[in-house]
């Protein structure tokens, strides 16, 4: 092994990300994940990239907005450096509008993006009639329809990563020595070290459940109904989840809570009621008390950072905390927003 300047605990969507950016600016970078890449809730199957909702703007809406507004650049770049598909795609998503006072917000909304947004996307009220067939049952009639939301497949996206990193002189690696700057990106099990460590909880793990479905649409919008994520995928399938469990037995088995999601999403959207399910995935995400991802140098330790917390949004704000952990770590520079910082949770 070389020498690294950098290592990285933690190969999922931040470790990674963060592992990129910095061999892409020219350092060495170790990643050490004695599981492997993806082996945590970032080698699930979802990987929905959706904003926030265009209102009550604040520092954590902004970062994920210029996040998204990477994606297509960061995708890219790593496609290009490693040769493998993370399944990107600036796809857009559709929402149904359940009745006259969310049909009055969905159009307020769609004014306060014309500013929020600063013209580099749309969140539009629609017609059902206007989806082209792909569209989950709205009582109004209505749909919003957002262009700022993507979708990428999470397992495929690690491998992007790994092999972009690779390609560039980084390592991935089981083990490994510890050199240089350490950054923590360890999920849910790092949050709970975290917590003993300060003598405080900083953050927990909460379980998902998703499913995937043998179903080709892979040219249409992700769509959101009934709290699912339905998202058709570059390989041909759909995927939808997830559940929010917060108190769990086993963080990798599926029960009948995933039946129960199964069965919602064919209520939300007929086409799927003949469509066959291909996979079932459970993953626990990390989730920091302060419901943003944490993000800095741990105050205790010279030199060691820590990058966790990603729930639900990891791959949407991975270009962004890849960014901002990079500045951080190799230049000194500190931009991470307010609300981020490791002592927002402590």
């Amino acid at each position: 092994m070389a020498m690294a300047e950098m290592t990285v605990y933690g190969a999922g969507a931040f470790g990674l990300a963060i592992a990129w950016e910095c061999v892409r600016r020219g350092a060495k970078v170790r990643v050490i994940d004695p599981f492997g890449p993806g082996a945590g809730s970032s080698g699930g199957v979802v990987g929905a990239l959706a904003p926030h909702t265009p209102e009550n703007w604040n520092a954590k809406k902004d970062f994920q907005f210029r996040s998204l507004l990477a994606a297509a650049e960061f995708w890219a770049g790593v496609e290009e450096a490693g040769g493998k598909s993370a399944g990107y795609a600036r796809s857009g998503r559709l929402q149904p509008i359940a009745d006259e006072r969310a049909l009055e917000l969905a159009r307020a909304r769609e004014v306060s993006a014309a500013t929020l947004w600063e013209g580099q996307a749309e969140w539009r009220v629609i017609p059902e009639g206007d989806a082209a067939g792909w569209a989950p049952r709205s009582a109004t009639g209505f749909l919003i329809h957002d262009t700022l939301s993507g979708r990428m497949h999470p397992r495929q996206a690690c491998d992007a990563l790994v092999a972009a990193i690779t390609a560039k002189g980084g390592e991935v690696v089981t083990k490994g020595p510890e050199e240089g700057a350490v950054v923590h990106a360890t999920g849910w099990w790092g949050l709970k070290d975290l917590s003993e460590r300060f003598g405080k909880t900083v953050g927990n793990g909460v379980k998902g459940q998703a499913a995937v479905f043998a179903l080709d649409r892979r040219e249409m919008p992700q769509l959101y109904a009934d709290s699912l994520h339905i998202i058709p995928h570059a390989n041909g399938t759909v995927a939808i989840g997830s559940t929010s469990e917060r108190e769990f037995d086993a963080p990798d088995t599926v029960d009948q809570q995933l039946d129960d999601v199964i069965a919602r999403a064919r209520l939300a959207l007929p086409e799927l009621e003949g469509a066959e399910v291909i996979q079932r995935w459970a993953g626990v995400r990390p989730r920091a008390k302060s419901r943003a991802p944490m993000l800095g140098a741990l105050p205790d330790a010279a030199g060691q950072f820590v990058a966790n917390g990603g729930f639900k949004i990891g791959f949407g704000m991975a270009a962004g905390v890849a960014r901002v952990m990079a500045d951080l770590v190799l230049e000194g520079r500190d931009g991470i927003p307010a609300g981020f910082r490791v002592g927002d949770n402590l």
